[in-house]
């Protein structure tokens, strides 16, 4: 009785420790407005911009305002997660913690191919 009340423990001091620090031990406290200043610049031979409140199509779970990247120009499809990272089309499932790493991430996965915009 007492190993399976250790697990319990162990599990739920786990879990908090989890919530604690966010997505790949990233601080939680990142979801504030850190990183969502406006950024123009090269970053591996393609021109990456983030633009706030310039009403792109990006989703914003948790409210504030619109955030728009683009990548050469074209619009990378964003979204801002409720713990304050980014994800996009090309990386879903790798959150970055602001547009801009975002965006340098799109271009890395890209490895020289053109953004084609969503239909």
């Amino acid at each position: 009785m007492l190993q399976g009340a250790g697990i319990a423990f162990t599990a739920a001091v786990g879990t908090a420790v989890i919530g604690l620090t966010g997505p790949a031990g990233t601080p939680a406290a990142a979801a504030g407005t850190e990183g969502t200043e406006p950024f123009d610049e090269i970053y591996r031979g393609r021109r990456i911009q983030g633009l706030p409140g310039a009403g792109g199509t990006g989703h914003h779970h948790h409210g504030g305002p619109e955030y728009t990247v683009l990548v050469n120009g074209r619009e990378l499809h964003s979204m801002r997660n409720a713990d304050g990272t980014w994800i996009s089309v090309i990386n879903h499932y790798q959150p970055q913690p602001t547009p801009r790493a975002l965006a340098r991430a799109a271009v890395a996965e890209l490895q020289g191919a053109a953004l084609v915009p969503l239909a």
